[in-house]
């Protein structure tokens, strides 16, 4: 998320009651998570396994439970608890603004655009020209539609991450990590019916420009999906998936979290994609595997019970 305009760290520091250390007089511009994180953002961290990894990233400023090193060029917020520091600034620069209005009075869409009636516009979305945009469709805060954009009945664009921060010690030990990015859809995209994207927890969940979407999809949050892609009904995505360009996903495949699916790759319908996997080659089965090795072990299988009676009848 950035800020409307940059955020003095001084003023910050008020907000949060937290001890700045480091340049006095610098100032924010947005807050990301680490695998999102740009020069002039903030970043939370709350434990020690990732002081290292969001002291060296880009971010301008960290927020951080204990009072380290800091490295040239940055500033540290010292807090006891980093997570509520980010739920109070996203509360404060992007808060909920609850709308009785079908349509918000700050939505906007270009010439040639259709709002079908039942259609559910949230605030501060920008849908560009000739779209159509189908009864029953909600389309949440901030939300951005490109060009020639088609959204089917009865699908959620920018809904909230699934996304919690756990503390064992708590009563209610899973506490929300509110969603404060956007959905972000290219120029030619098809969105079929029943379908739910989320929105990025800080950042954007991108969908390219000529991709196509059947009905009954889920996408997670920060999910970058790329130009020209087809994903077949069911398919569901988890959080911060990487999709390179025209790749295929057939019915019901599931793919595992923060994972890269490589250009023109060709996935079978119920597969599982368990870990990143390479492009311009076709997958099956669960894991998935190149198909003509999964078709090779499919074979091997068949043959089972022929070599079982081979081994008995050699064993007497």
């Amino acid at each position: 998320m950035q800020f409307e305009k940059p955020v003095a760290l001084a003023e910050l520091a008020v907000l949060l009651k937290a001890t700045l250390i480091g340049d006095a007089n610098g100032v924010a511009t947005g807050i990301n998570e680490i695998h999102k994180v740009q020069a002039g953002d903030l970043v939370f961290v709350d434990h020690p396994k990732y002081y290292d990894t969001c002291l060296r990233s880009a971010a301008t400023c960290i927020i951080i439970d204990q009072e380290v090193s800091v490295p040239t060029g940055k500033s540290l917020l010292v807090v006891a608890d980093p997570f509520a520091a980010y739920l109070t600034l996203v509360d404060t620069y992007r808060p909920f603004a609850p709308s009785l209005d079908p349509i918000s009075k700050t939505a906007q869409w270009g010439e040639g655009t259709v709002v079908m009636p039942g259609a559910y516009i949230g605030h501060h979305v920008i849908i560009g020209k000739n779209c159509i945009i189908h009864p029953q469709v909600t389309i949440l805060d901030h939300c951005r539609l490109g060009d020639n954009v088609i959204v089917q009945s009865g699908t959620v664009i920018g809904s909230d991450a699934f996304y919690y921060n756990r503390k064992k010690h708590l009563t209610h030990q899973y506490r929300k990590m509110k969603s404060c990015g956007r959905v972000h859809i290219e120029d030619y995209v098809e969105i079929g019916a029943g379908c739910t994207i989320d929105r990025g927890v800080t950042a954007d969940t991108i969908i390219g420009a000529g991709t196509k979407i059947d009905n009954q999809v889920h996408i997670g949050h920060d999910c970058v999906i790329g130009k020209n892609c087809l994903l077949a009904a069911q398919v569901g995505l988890a959080g911060a998936v990487t999709v390179e360009d025209e790749v295929i996903l057939w019915g019901q495949v599931g793919v595992n979290k923060t994972l890269t699916i490589g250009e023109g790759a060709v996935v079978f319908g119920q597969s599982g994609v368990a870990s990143s996997i390479e492009g311009k080659k076709t997958y099956w089965g669960t894991p998935a595997i190149d198909f003509n090795e999964k078709r090779r072990e499919l074979v091997w299988v068949k043959r089972i019970p022929s070599l079982w009676e081979k081994v008995k009848s050699m064993l007497g």
